[in-house]
C-alpha cells in the first residue's frame, strides 16, 4: 500500500514545485487539481483501487507526518513513481523538489520529537562469546560459532598495518566441518544461533528478547563457562590478578572489592554504584564462609555477574526526565556511547581505555571521539565486524542451502564438498580489504582488484586481461587466496560474484527476479515487498510450448498482472543486468537453447544499459545512492534497529561528508558514529 501512496506524495511534490514559493493554501488548491487530473480516476470512493482514497489530500498532511514526507523523498530519489507508463518529472524536476522537500522533513520530524528509542536487547551470541572472551580475556573462545564464517589461518589480518597481504589463507566454517575445531572451553555448549531480522541483522532489538527459559538457559551456559577444565590459568588471562588467593592474612573483604570493582565496570560497561560492589562483595564472603575455595568462590561471584541482567542486556540509563510516558530526544551519555560505538564495531565490551575516556566526560568530543574510532578500527577486534556486518549483509549465509543441479554443474562439486566454500570468501576478503586499506566504497561494485584460489580461477573459466594462471591452494582444509588485478568489469565486486549468483539461482537455472531482489535490498537497501500469496513461482523448466522462449519472455507471461507490475519494473532490470552469469556464477553469451541473452535495460528511469559493464557504470555514475543505502545498512547495524524518517536526515549529511573524504568505507563508519542518530536517543 505504502507503494501507492508514494504515486500521490510524488505528484503532490511535482505540483508543489511548479507552484514555486506560494502560500500554503494556494499550493493546496493546485494539489487538489492535479491529484484530479493524475490520481482520482483511480483512487476515489468506494472504487479506489486497493482501497486507497486520495480524494482531498493536502500539502499539511506532508507536513504532519514524516513517514510520509520520507516516502515521498525516496520515491523520487529512486524514481519509483509515477509508474513507467505515466507522464514522468524530468531529472532537473525530481532534484529541486529533493531540495524542496528537505525542510519539510525536518518540519515533520521537528513536529514528532518523541523518537522511538534504541530497543533494550539482549546479547546475541556472537556478542556473548565476544564479551566474555574479553572480559576474562581468554586465550580461546567459549563455543565454536558457524556464523564466523571466514577462519583465519597464518594470521594474515593486520589492521594496523593499514595493507592487506597479496595471499591469504583461510578457511570456510560453516562449509568445512576441520575449521570448527579451533581451541575453546570444553563442556560449554552454544544456545541457538539468533535469526536475522527480516531484511536486517541478527542483533536487531525487537529479535532479541530474554525469556525465563532463555534466562535459566544464560545461568547455565555461565555456570558451565567458569566450571570448564578449560577455564584455568592457561587460558585465562586475568586469573593471576582475578581468581588467585591472596597472601595469607590480608584483608579479604578489600582484596574482593579491589578486584570486583574493575571487573564490575568492564562487564557492566560503566563505574558501578558501591551499593552493586558491596552486594557482590557479601555475596563471595558468604560462599568463603560455607567453606568454598578462594578460587572457586570467585569462579561462582564471575558465573553469578556474567549472568547479570546489567551484563547480558544492552540497555541505556534512564534520567528523571524519562518518567512521563514520552520525553524529548536527548543524546546518549559517555558510558552509552562507548557501549554503542564498541558492539557496533568490536561486538563485544568497551575496554579499560574507552571507559576511562567515557568516565572523564571527554567521548562526545568530536576529536576524542574520532581518536577511539581510529583506535577501534586498527584494533585485530574489528575482523569481529567483518565477520558479522559483512556476511549479514551480503546475505552470504544463503549459499550454505544452494544446491546446483549435480549433473548440469559438475565443476560445482569436487569430492565430497562444493565449490560454495571458495566462493563465500571472495567479497568477503574484498569487504575487508576496502576496510583496512581505507578504499573507496565505489571499490565494492567495481573494483581494481579481487582475491581468488586455483580452484576459484578455474571455477569462472575466464582470466582478466594481465592476470596469471594460479596454481596450488585448492584444498578444503585451507584455502589460499591470491590478490589478482580486475581489467575486466564483468568480474569482481559485491554482486559480480560466484556466490551471489549462485545462492541467487535455483538447483535448474537463474533466477533474475531473485536477484533483482537481492540487488534492490543489499545495494539499494530498498527490499521489494513480499509478492502476493496467490502467484505461483516460474517453473524451473519450459512449459510444454514455451522451449523455445528465453527467461526473459517467460517471466514477461508470468507477471502479467497489474498488482505485481510496479514491483517488477523495479527489481527486473535488476536481475536482468546479471543474467549472463549462469547458476554457478560462469560467464554465458548464449541460453542452454542457443538463444542469445538480453541483459539490456533501464534504471533510475534515465540510465540505459544494454550489458552489465554498462549497468556497473550507471551505478558509479550514481554512487551517492549507493553511498546512502550502505550508511543505512551500517546504522542498521550499529543501532540494532530500523530505520526511522528522523535518521533520513542523518544519512543525507553523512553522504555529503563522506562524498568529501574520498568516499572511504572508514569514512563512513566514523560519520556514522558522529551522527546524531548515532549519539541521540
Amino acid at each position: 500500500m505504502h507503494r501507492l501512496w508514494s504515486i500521490v506524495v510524488v505528484l503532490l511534490a511535482i505540483r508543489m514545485a511548479i507552484a514555486g514559493g506560494a502560500l500554503p493554501d494556494q499550493r493546496d488548491d493546485a494539489i487538489a487539481t492535479f491529484t484530479k487530473q493524475y490520481c482520482l480516476d483511480c483512487h476515489a470512493g468506494s472504487e479506489s483501487e486497493n482501497d486507497v482514497v486520495l480524494s482531498g489530500i493536502n500539502l499539511d498532511v506532508l507536513k504532519k507526518s514524516a513517514s510520509q514526507t520520507r516516502l515521498l523523498m525516496h520515491v523520487l530519489e529512486s524514481c519509483e513513481m509515477p509508474p513507467e507508463d505515466s507522464q514522468q518529472p524530468t531529472p532537473e524536476e525530481r532534484s529541486q523538489l529533493l531540495k524542496l522537500l528537505e525542510p519539510v522533513l525536518h518540519e515533520a520530524v521537528a513536529r514528532a520529537p518523541y523518537q522511538e528509542r534504541t530497543s533494550i536487547r539482549r546479547m546475541n551470541r556472537f556478542q556473548y562469546n565476544n564479551a566474555v572472551v574479553d572480559l576474562f580475556q581468554l586465550k580461546c573462545v567459549v563455543f565454536t560459532l558457524p556464523e564466523r564464517a571466514m577462519r583465519i589461518h597464518k594470521n594474515y589480518f593486520k589492521p594496523d598495518t593499514g595493507k592487506m597481504p597479496d595471499t591469504v589463507t583461510v578457511g570456510n566454517r560453516p562449509l568445512g566441518k576441520s575449521q570448527m575445531i579451533e581451541p575453546r572451553l570444553e563442556g560449554v555448549a552454544a544456545f541457538p544461533r539468533d535469526l536475522r531480522a527480516e531484511h536486517g541483522y541478527d542483533n536487531q532489538g525487537d529479535h532479541l528478547s530474554l525469556s525465563p527459559l532463555l534466562m535459566d538457559e544464560f545461568l547455565k551456559v555461565a555456570q558451565s563457562i567458569t566450571g570448564s577444565k578449560d577455564f584455568n590459568k592457561k587460558h585465562v588471562g586475568i586469573w593471576n590478578d582475578f581468581f588467585v588467593a591472596p597472601k595469607e592474612g590480608a584483608d579479604i573483604q578489600q582484596v574482593l572489592e579491589e578486584r570486583l570493582r574493575p571487573f564490575l565496570s568492564i562487564a557492566f560497561r560503566r563505574f558501578v554504584e558501591q551499593a552493586v560492589v558491596d552486594r557482590y562483595v557479601r555475596f563471595t564472603l558468604s560462599r568463603l564462609e560455607h567453606g568454598e575455595r578462594f578460587e572457586e568462590a570467585m569462579k561462582s561471584v564471575a558465573s553469578a555477574i556474567i549472568s547479570s541482567p546489567r551484563f547480558l542486556y544492552l540497555y541505556e540509563q534512564r534520567g528523571e526526565e524519562d518518567a512521563g510516558v514520552k520525553t524529548v530526544a536527548r543524546g546518549v551519555d559517555d558510558f552509552e556511547l562507548a557501549s554503542r560505538l564498541s558492539f557496533f564495531l568490536w561486538g563485544s565490551l568497551p575496554d579499560e581505555q574507552l571507559l576511562e575516556v567515557a568516565s572523564r566526560g571527554a567521548l562526545h568530543q568530536t576529536e576524542v571521539l574520532s581518536e577511539q574510532i581510529q583506535r577501534l578500527l586498527r584494533d585485530k577486534k574489528i575482523k569481529r565486524f567483518c565477520d558479522s556486518f559483512a556476511l549479514q549483509w551480503l546475505q552470504l549465509d544463503r549459499i550454505i542451502s544452494s544446491v546446483p543441479n549435480r549433473d548440469k554443474f559438475p565443476s560445482f562439486y569436487f569430492s565430497k564438498y562444493r565449490a560454495s566454500m571458495h566462493m563465500m570468501m571472495e567479497p568477503l576478503l574484498l569487504f575487508e580489504t576496502v576496510l583496512i586499506e581505507d578504499l573507496p566504497i565505489t571499490e565494492l561494485i567495481a573494483p581494481s582488484f579481487t582475491y581468488q584460489s586455483a580452484f576459484l580461477q578455474k571455477a569462472y573459466g575466464v582470466l582478466s586481461e594481465g592476470t596469471e594462471k594460479l596454481t596450488g591452494g585448492s584444498g578444503v582444509t585451507t584455502l589460499t587466496f591470491h590478490r589478482v588485478p580486475i581489467m575486466d568489469l564483468r568480474m569482481g565486486g559485491i554482486i559480480t560474484n560466484a556466490a551471489v549468483m549462485t545462492m541467487t539461482s535455483g538447483p535448474e537455472r537463474t533466477q533474475p527476479v531473485t536477484r533483482g531482489a537481492w540487488v534492490a535490498g543489499v545495494v539499494f537497501n530498498d527490499p521489494p515487498e513480499p509478492p502476493p500469496a496467490d502467484v505461483p513461482p516460474l517453473p524451473a523448466k519450459p512449459a510444454d510450448g514455451q522451449e523455445h522462449l528465453t527467461v526473459r519472455d517467460r517471466l514477461a507471461l508470468h507477471r502479467d498482472r497489474a498488482d505485481c507490475r510496479v514491483c517488477h519494473e523495479q527489481i527486473d532490470p535488476l536481475g536482468f543486468a546479471l543474467e549472463n552469469y549462469d547458476a554457478i556464477g560462469r560467464w554465458r553469451d548464449v541460453y542452454d537453447n542457443g538463444l542469445p541473452i538480453d541483459a539490456t535495460g533501464r534504471i533510475f528511469r534515465h540510465y540505459d544499459f544494454s550489458n552489465v559493464v554498462e549497468f556497473k557504470e550507471a551505478l558509479l555514475a550514481n554512487s551517492e545512492r549507493f553511498s546512502r543505502a550502505l550508511a543505512g545498512h551500517l546504522m542498521s547495524f550499529a543501532l540494532g534497529r530500523t530505520l526511522e524518517p528522523a535518521d533520513d536526515i542523518a544519512l543525507k549529511q553523512i553522504v555529503e561528508k563522506v562524498s568529501g573524504e574520498n568516499n572511504t568505507l572508514q569514512a563512513m563508519i566514523r560519520e556514522v558514529v558522529l551522527s546524531t542518530s548515532f549519539q541521540g536517543k
